[in-house]
């Protein structure tokens, strides 16, 4: 049996998926069940409410062989209630029941000199260290930012823009949600591995924030230009949208390690490469949605 958190998440739908095509029991972890697809429900196993609460995960985890774990991006008092505290009820459940093997989604910083000042990224590798503290084999799929974060800026790229606080021509990996939940399915289908470590998932380029408008541009047939924001405009944005300050500047340390070289450290020798480019998930993910189709 594999439990899977976020099953209607950006990356858990697609680990879902893969597990399904594969003929695997899962078993999913869901706060609303009514939105699952019903092909997907007639096929698992429902636990329905929040694998942060304790009595949850402890049905959940029974007779579990493998987790697929994910934080869900919730708005907390810090980067390590978001992460960490979130995940300790996990954690003492996967311990209990004897879970053999764990999938967590992470960020990449582990080994670096960002390690423990990079904000959020610093509460999601403080979380892996948590759940490798359970006995079972764990693989960290250490990410940098996802191409679906494109769609949160839908209404500005309407309006020829996308902002950001990393400056324009930093180069970095970006990946998308699709290939890190193939990426996650082959480690819960293949549990042949053992041990702990993380192991980077990153798309085929590195590109700029001023590349991805202009690829952008190009795809939706209209400009896009990068409108580099202060951090400290990107933090007071942040704290509008209803984000504690500690938490906002959690995002901000994060973004600050990221552009001051945090991602280019993971070698790509050995990371698995998506097969997804940025532009062909424009052309696939987001043309659509700007454009209504045209």
């Amino acid at each position: 049996m594999i439990v899977v958190t976020t099953p209607t998440g950006n990356i858990g739908r697609h680990v879902v998926r893969h597990l399904l095509d594969a003929c695997e029991a899962v078993r999913l972890i869901v706060r609303d069940p009514s939105k699952l697809a019903q092909g997907v429900r007639d096929q698992v196993e429902v636990v329905e409410g929040s694998h942060g609460e304790a009595a949850v995960v402890d049905r959940a985890f029974q007779g579990a062989d493998a987790v697929f774990w994910l934080c869900p991006p919730t708005p907390s008092p810090t980067p390590a209630a978001a992460t960490v505290e979130f995940a300790r009820p996990g954690a003492e459940a996967m311990r209990r029941h004897g879970v053999r093997h764990v999938v967590v989604a992470t960020t990449l910083g582990r080994h670096t000199p960002w390690q423990d000042g990079a904000g959020n990224a610093t509460g999601s590798i403080h979380m892996v260290d948590l759940l490798r503290t359970t006995g079972a084999a764990v693989r960290g799929l250490a990410l940098p930012a996802f191409m679906d974060n494109a769609l949160r800026q839908t209404e500005a790229i309407r309006q020829g823009k996308m902002f950001g606080p990393i400056h324009p021509d930093k180069k970095l990996p970006h990946t998308a949600a699709r290939d890190i939940g193939a990426a996650a399915a082959g480690f819960l289908i293949d549990r042949s591995w053992s041990g702990q470590e993380d192991v980077p998932v990153l798309g085929p380029d590195e590109l700029s924030y001023a590349q991805l408008a202009t690829i952008v541009s190009d795809v939706i047939g209209r400009e896009v230009r990068y409108e580099h924001q202060t951090y400290d405009a990107y933090k007071d944005a942040a704290m509008a949208r209803g984000l504690t300050s500690a938490f906002a500047q959690g995002y901000v340390d994060m973004l600050r390690a990221k552009e001051e070289g945090m991602d280019n450290f993971a070698s790509r020798a050995t990371a698995i490469i998506g097969a997804t480019s940025f532009r062909k998930w424009a052309e696939e993910g987001l043309k659509s949605v700007i454009t209504g189709g045209v």
